[in-house]
């Protein structure tokens, strides 16, 4: 038996990637704090026994604490775990109320980092993986997302060290950095008040499907590998950030105009 915890699993990539693993014969944890978007999840894949839905805010030190308690009760085992549970926002930094920093935060790197930690014992126990669903805006400067680059930058840095000190334990680490997929994680981005941002959102390159990054994924972990960096675009603007800054940072205000006002 494989047993996958994958958060913000009631949508998006999170249920793309709970599909695609149902398929192959994985049981599955799927949390969100959405309780009627996980109900629709389990009613659908229609397997009671190898589907487990926990109502679940991953900054909440007591809801963590409950959900892997809930994945040994129920599974006894953890083999993989998804942090996938994001929330972005779209507004100036100099215009937005700090608790929107804060909500980000703690959604992008501290719940992840605290569910990754309790999540341990039982990933040292199987010899387990982990996927952290991290973004090129953690690479490089987006206008209009200061929070998300911040803490997306500090997700792949945190993991980082943390591969390094796992490596005795046989635990695999592996980073996703996708651009722009078609889920609902822009819809609900917050504006500079933190109410859900209602301009329109820019973005350079083309859309690709959730359905597309989850089996991109799911080869990584196969293959063993440390990153995914599936956009030639993004790659592009990573290595321009780095070697042209002046020129990235010219293409970038063009890009985002409209996050700059």
């Amino acid at each position: 038996m494989h047993v996958t915890l994958i958060t913000g699993a009631a949508s998006g990539l999170g249920w793309a990637m709970a599909r695609h693993w149902f398929v192959a014969g994985h049981s599955l944890v799927l949390a969100d704090l959405n309780a009627e978007g996980l109900a629709a999840r389990a009613e659908e894949l229609g397997d009671a026994e190898r589907v487990l839905t926990v109502t679940a805010d991953i900054t909440q030190a007591a809801d963590i604490c409950y959900l892997i308690d809930e994945v040994r009760y129920c599974f006894g085992r953890l083999d993989l775990l998804v942090n996938n549970a994001g929330i972005t926002h779209r507004s100036p930094a100099h215009q937005t109320n700090p608790a929107v920093f804060r909500k980000v935060m703690a959604v992008d790197w501290q719940g992840p980092v605290e569910l990754t930690m309790a999540a341990l014992p039982m990933l040292r126990e199987s010899g387990g993986s982990i996927v952290c669903i991290g973004s090129m805006a953690g690479w490089m400067p987006v206008p209009g997302r200061a929070a998300y680059c911040a803490a997306k930058s500090a997700l792949t840095q945190f993991f980082e060290v943390l591969r390094l000190e796992l490596e005795a334990d046989g635990i695999h680490i592996l980073m996703a950095y996708p651009s722009f997929l078609n889920t609902p994680i822009e819809h609900h981005a917050l504006g500079r008040d933190g109410s859900v941002a209602k301009h329109p959102r820019s973005m350079v390159g083309g859309m690709r499907s959730a359905e597309w990054m989850a089996k991109l994924i799911d080869d990584g972990l196969q293959r063993r590998k440390r990153w995914i960096l599936p956009e030639p675009i993004s790659r592009f603007g990573s290595l321009l950030w780095r070697i042209a800054p002046s020129l990235y940072l010219r293409q970038v205000r063009k890009r985002f105009a409209g996050e700059l006002r």
